[in-house]
């Protein structure tokens, strides 16, 4: 991806360090941060804290590795202001050509080996698509059609951990935190996002959180929208059938119900249309779809004020029945192309993770407490707010250089502290 104004990148990068440094209280702490951001720029396989001080400080390597090691582990600065510094610099640039247009759930797996590190259970990693040891992050990002930016984020703590003092202990999880499933955590940080006033009216999210209608129910309760994955086997009130009170067992037994797949395998072949939602690398991105008003069969759902909403399901041709299913409280009236655009809007979360991943190695520290695991990821988030920042300054149709762009934000200059000045 292309640069423009490549020549005062390191002008630029330095002052949004130095506005960062300005939250993060003792001054001393202001060259441990600058390195570490830096080093999350720089070139390399691993960005966990030995290479980076290798990098950053080649001439005195162990006496940097301590200074990061305790600044990331130990340093008793504060996530929440430096997340909110990188919101308040990166956002107006991501806003540039357009707003906010929706807050994104989700979480990331981070594969670890071991059972030490904070948070580490066997369990399902969407990096490796399948269970296995690992750490899960829920995240809240803000997102518009040009770029997405992560505001919150916070470890997952299995119940066993939740309820083990001893391994709490050694971790350093603080006292308040208590054991919260995913879409409880979830729900928090968009509670969290209507109190501190973010932009954004519409919350999506995949079925591994739109299936729980205590999260839907939350996100209605707060005045938005929200566009949610759910499971095809979900049940809805027939077309037609109006809610009824819900029995004792919920609306298992229920009559009049029908699940989500049962009522797209019934639908008639002109309710399904062909839809583009989105220029892809070669071609815009199309597939098939349909849309039909329900009422959710739902607990959680007031039968004494009982509202639609849309139910979007997609069915690729080709496909032998539906491969995905959504929920959404979006305005009757909403276009179906704008549906659609809102509900595959969600694919910029997973570019979120590519790149925190692949650019700034936010799954790379090795580090076994919660201040390490929070403030390593709040700076990758730094870091990638900056590279966010440099790409929105990109023309659409500008050049696309071939090396990776993260190594746009380091001058060709830099030097690494310690290392022998040059003739």
């Amino acid at each position: 991806m292309g640069l423009h104004g490549a020549k005062d990148i390191e002008l630029r990068f330095s002052r949004y360090v130095d506005a960062l440094v300005g939250v993060i209280g003792h001054a001393d702490r202001a060259g441990p941060f600058r390195d570490y951001c830096t080093g999350l720029m720089m070139p390399g396989e691993r960005k966990s804290v030995e290479p980076m001080a290798a990098i950053t400080a080649p001439g005195r390597t162990a006496a940097q590795h301590q200074s990061l090691l305790h600044f990331v582990g130990q340093g008793a600065w504060s996530d929440d202001a430096v997340l909110t510094k990188v919101r308040q610099k990166v956002l107006p640039q991501i806003t540039r050509d357009g707003p906010i247009e929706a807050w994104i759930i989700d979480d990331t797996g981070l594969p670890k080996k071991g059972q030490h590190s904070v948070g580490v259970s066997h369990q399902y990693c969407g990096q490796l698509g399948k269970q296995a040891n690992c750490q899960v992050a829920v995240t809240l990002s803000l997102a518009n059609r040009h770029a997405s930016l992560p505001v919150a984020y916070r470890l997952y703590l299995p119940k066993a951990w939740a309820e083990d003092d001893d391994r709490r202990a050694k971790a350093g999880v603080p006292e308040e935190i208590t054991f919260k499933t995913k879409p409880q955590i979830a729900l928090e940080q968009i509670r969290w996002a209507c109190e501190v006033g973010l932009p954004g009216n519409m919350a999506l999210l995949d079925a591994g959180y739109g299936h729980d209608s205590k999260l839907r129910a939350g996100i209605t309760e707060l005045g938005k929208h929200y566009v949610a994955g759910i499971q095809p086997q979900t049940l809805v009130w027939k077309p037609g059938k109006r809610p009824s009170r819900a029995p004792k067992n919920g609306h298992r037994d229920a009559p009049d119900t029908v699940s989500v797949k049962d009522l797209a395998l019934g639908l008639r072949a002109k309710a399904w249309h062909i839809i583009q939602w989105r220029e892809g690398t070669n071609e815009w991105l199309s597939s098939r779809f349909a849309r039909v008003r329900v009422h959710v069969a739902s607990g959680h759902e007031r039968p004494s004020e009982p509202t639609k909403e849309w139910l979007l399901i997609e069915w690729p041709e080709g496909e032998k029945e539906p491969t995905r299913y959504w929920l959404s409280t979006l305005p009757s009236n909403i276009a179906f192309r704008d549906l659609v655009d809102a509900a595959k809007l969600r694919w910029r979360i997973e570019r979120d993770y590519q790149e925190l991943k692949q650019e700034v190695g936010l799954g790379h520290y090795e580090g076994r407490g919660w201040r390490g695991f929070h403030h390593h990821a709040t700076m990758c988030i730094a870091a990638y707010g900056f590279l966010i920042s440099e790409r929105e300054t990109i023309p659409p149709s500008g050049p696309r250089p071939a090396k990776r762009f993260s190594q746009f934000a380091v001058p060709e200059r830099y030097r690494p502290r310690g290392s022998p000045v040059a003739p």
